[in-house]
């Protein structure tokens, strides 16, 4: 079975504690939003996606903060159990990446103007955090 911090994930078996692949990310966005709101980042929104058609599938931001030089910040959580094949944040890929610019401009459309944003990637393996700034950008996803 594999585990994240003692949670089982769902199709390994049944995990210790019933853990299910959504309840491993929940937890993981709770360890992320705790560890950024330390930073001194504001929350905005949680879980923004765009709703309805294909088009739309994947189209999701875990977490959105605001900075406190006022740049809104749209952040990818990915968790892994250890570093191997390639670990959490190699596991964004390039489609992943445009769907969360797609959401991000579909979200940045609500509002009266467009502030400075950027798109960072939480990613946590085992026990290890580690925040990427900046992780990529709108224009090369």
């Amino acid at each position: 079975m594999v585990t994240f911090g003692g949670w089982g994930r769902r199709g390994a078996g049944a995990g210790e504690q019933g853990a299910t692949t959504k309840s491993v990310g929940d937890a993981a966005e709770e360890r992320a939003l705790e560890h950024l709101l330390r930073q001194g980042l504001t929350l905005v929104a949680r879980n923004y996606r765009l709703a309805g058609g294909p088009r739309a599938r994947g189209a999701e931001i875990d977490l959105i903060l605001r900075d406190g030089d006022g740049t809104l910040v749209f952040v990818e959580v990915r968790a892994r159990a250890d570093g191997r094949a390639g670990g959490a944040a190699a596991s964004i890929t390039g489609l992943k990446q445009r769907r969360i610019v797609r959401a991000a401009q579909h979200y940045l459309m609500r509002l009266p103007q467009c502030p400075p944003c950027r798109f960072d990637v939480v990613a946590i393996e085992g026990e290890r955090l580690e925040w990427l700034r900046a992780a990529f950008d709108a224009g090369g996803a």
